[in-house]
C-alpha cells in the first residue's frame, strides 16, 4: 500500500559535497585500501591513520574520490570521510 500524506517523506540527498583540493580525514577504519592507479591493488589499511589529513585529487563517481595521503593516493567511499577545517 502506497501511503497518501508525504508530510513525512525524508530525501536523501546524494549530492557530492567534496571539491578538488578540500582537505578529508577517515572518520572510519577500513579493511583495506584500493589505489587509485591504472590497475588498482587493495593495500593493508594501516597505510592511512585514521587522524591523518588528505588532500582530494579527483571525484571519481558520485560516491567515491580519490584522496591523497602521505603514504599514496586510494579511492575512498564519501561515507568514510569527514571534511577538515585548517
Amino acid at each position: 500500500m502506497i501511503p497518501n500524506d508525504f508530510t513525512n517523506l525524508k530525501l536523501i540527498d546524494n549530492e557530492m559535497d567534496f571539491q578538488i583540493n578540500q582537505r578529508v580525514k577517515l572518520i572510519a577504519p577500513l579493511p583495506y585500501l584500493k589505489t587509485s592507479e591504472n590497475m588498482p591493488m587493495l593495500r593493508p589499511p594501516d597505510l592511512v591513520a585514521i587522524d591523518e589529513i588528505g588532500e582530494v585529487l579527483s571525484l571519481r563517481s558520485p560516491e567515491t574520490v580519490e584522496v591523497k595521503f602521505r603514504r599514496g593516493n586510494f579511492l575512498i567511499d564519501i561515507d568514510k570521510l569527514q571534511k577538515v577545517e585548517i
